[in-house]
């Protein structure tokens, strides 16, 4: 079923800020999570004739989203590889809107973390699917989801501890 002009109105309207939050987490810089969150609702709308009904509409959008952080990654990665002399910076810019909710503390000790421990927890906790939805998309066992985000809470606690005491 396709969804109408007014669907995905809605569905931006109601998704938008989850996306951002967790594109901005998981990049960490507030113009390229704006950039994939609208690359994301542009590829949701040429593609809306295959929104599933039974598929919760926030889980189908941040499949799409993560497919957008994944081909950012992979630029930064190959460009990292190319000007290894002028690493990507990922500090958190001060001026974005998430700044008082979110510091550099935080985005410093979520970039510690492997990158599939961070991917779990950010699509849990600040996409806000449920455990359930992120492993569907992560095309991982519920357990695995469930512990990852379990671990990555317990290492971002003591990174974040640590960083206190220095």
């Amino acid at each position: 079923m396709a969804l109408t002009e007014s669907d995905f109105d809605t569905l931006v309207d109601e998704h938008a800020p989850a996306l951002y939050r967790t594109a901005y987490r998981m990049l960490g810089d507030q113009h390229e999570a704006e950039d994939v969150v609208q690359d994301t609702f542009r590829s949701a709308w040429k593609s809306r004739q295959r929104f599933e009904v039974g598929r919760g509409p926030r889980a189908w959008l941040a499949a799409i989203l993560r497919r957008r952080v994944i081909d950012r990654w992979r630029r930064r990665d190959r460009i990292h590889v190319l000007d290894s002399e002028h690493p990507v910076d990922m500090a958190v810019d001060p001026d974005d809107p998430q700044a008082n909710e979110y510091c550099d503390e935080v985005q410093r000790a979520l970039n510690r973390l492997p990158r599939e421990l961070r991917e779990s927890l950010l699509l849990v906790v600040v996409g806000e699917l449920t455990h359930q939805e992120a492993a569907d998309l992560l095309q991982v066992p519920l357990g695995t989801v469930l512990s990852r985000v379990s671990r990555a809470r317990s290492r971002l606690r003591e990174y974040l501890l640590t960083m206190v005491q220095e």
